[in-house]
């Protein structure tokens, strides 16, 4: 894309305000009386200085506007007063014409398009007042209207061309949000494909090889596998070497193990989560519960995951109609920062 500075913009519209000023000036002869043209000359410098002031916003401000509309009423009722409306040719003495077209066009550039057509609008009607409908050709007012119409309608232009320019750039971003999330995703089917061929494979091959006929123990064995795939899925982030060995472990033992994650650590990367896995795994490979619950908790937390290991009731006890609250074995918080994990939770016993 092609910009322009706007620097230069600005110091060619001073420029050509400038050029009106040096005519002004030069056909000050002309007039009845210079006092006049001269308070004209200056309100119309002190107009264009403040509409081209090189910090001010794009948009011109509201008061600004009224004042350059003013401004054009002002200019033209004040040379005009001083010039004979009759006379055929004024020459550079109707200086204020071209003025007039020029504030209206720096006010539609600044987006004040409504204030520039009345300023226009003014000077039309003070020509055809004053000097007769045939002036407007020749002393060159319908030029400035057309100064007006074009900044008016390069302005609109600009400005859809911007609003386009932002919404593109708005569904560029979404797209390559998309089209990463769909990265992610296949990255992250591709990971969990390879894991579960992994553990599965050896297996698979066993049971086509033995035609089906498995033992007892190849059976239970085949269940363990398929827990530890349904934690891939479900577990995520919670798994890593460590945390999958106790994870086998336990359930070798008979306990039940559940893994959820809910995102809570999708942040934590590294060693950040590695410490944290880690310490699921010692805190699974301490405890005898019969139950475990690993989770992570919910995002903004300072808990990372919080591990909950329980006994089942003593049968004995619910034999006779005794109530029998299942055992807290373990609960543990592991907090997300490190310096933390020295008092992470706590072992709670209860009979």
């Amino acid at each position: 894309m092609i910009t322009v500075p706007r620097g230069l913009i600005l110091s060619l519209a001073a420029l050509f305000s400038a050029y009106h000023v040096i005519l002004a000036l030069y056909s000050l002869g002309v007039p009845a009386s210079p006092v006049p043209p001269l308070i004209a000359i200056l309100l119309y410098a002190v107009a264009t200085t403040m509409s081209l002031w090189p910090t001010s916003p794009a948009r011109m401000s509201l008061w600004l506007g009224f004042f350059n509309v003013a401004v054009c009423i002002a200019v033209p009722l004040l040379v005009g007063s001083q010039l004979d409306g009759s006379v055929p040719d004024n020459g550079y003495a109707t200086w204020y014409v071209a003025a007039v077209g020029t504030l209206m066009t720096i006010t539609a550039t600044r987006r004040r398009a409504t204030l520039a057509w009345v300023g226009v609008a003014f000077l039309v009607a003070h020509t055809v007042v004053w000097a007769g409908a045939g002036a407007l050709a020749s002393m060159g007012v319908i030029g400035s209207v057309v100064w007006v119409v074009v900044a008016v309608m390069l302005a609109r232009a600009l400005a859809k061309a911007g609003r386009d320019a932002r919404q593109y750039g708005l569904a560029e971003r979404e797209a390559t949000e998309w089209q990463a999330a769909q990265e992610a995703h296949l990255y992250e089917r591709q990971v969990r494909l390879a894991q579960t061929i992994r553990l599965a494979a050896p297996m698979l091959r066993h049971i086509i090889a033995a035609g089906g006929a498995l033992s007892e123990g190849q059976r239970q064995e085949c269940r363990y596998l398929e827990a530890a795939i349904r934690d891939e899925i479900r577990g995520r982030r919670l798994l890593n070497e460590a945390v999958r060995r106790e994870v086998m472990s336990a359930r070798r033992r008979g306990a039940t193990v559940t893994l959820l994650d809910e995102g809570g650590i999708d942040d934590l990367v590294g060693t950040d989560l590695e410490v944290v896995l880690n310490t699921l795994a010692d805190a699974m490979a301490g405890t005898s519960a019969s139950t475990i619950i690993a989770r992570t908790a919910a995002d903004g937390s300072g808990t990372a995951v919080t591990v909950v290991g329980l006994n089942s009731p003593d049968p004995r006890l619910s034999a006779l109609g005794q109530d029998s609250d299942e055992e807290v074995d373990l609960w543990l918080e592991i907090p997300r920062a490190h310096h933390a994990l020295g008092v992470a939770g706590a072992t709670t016993r209860r009979h």
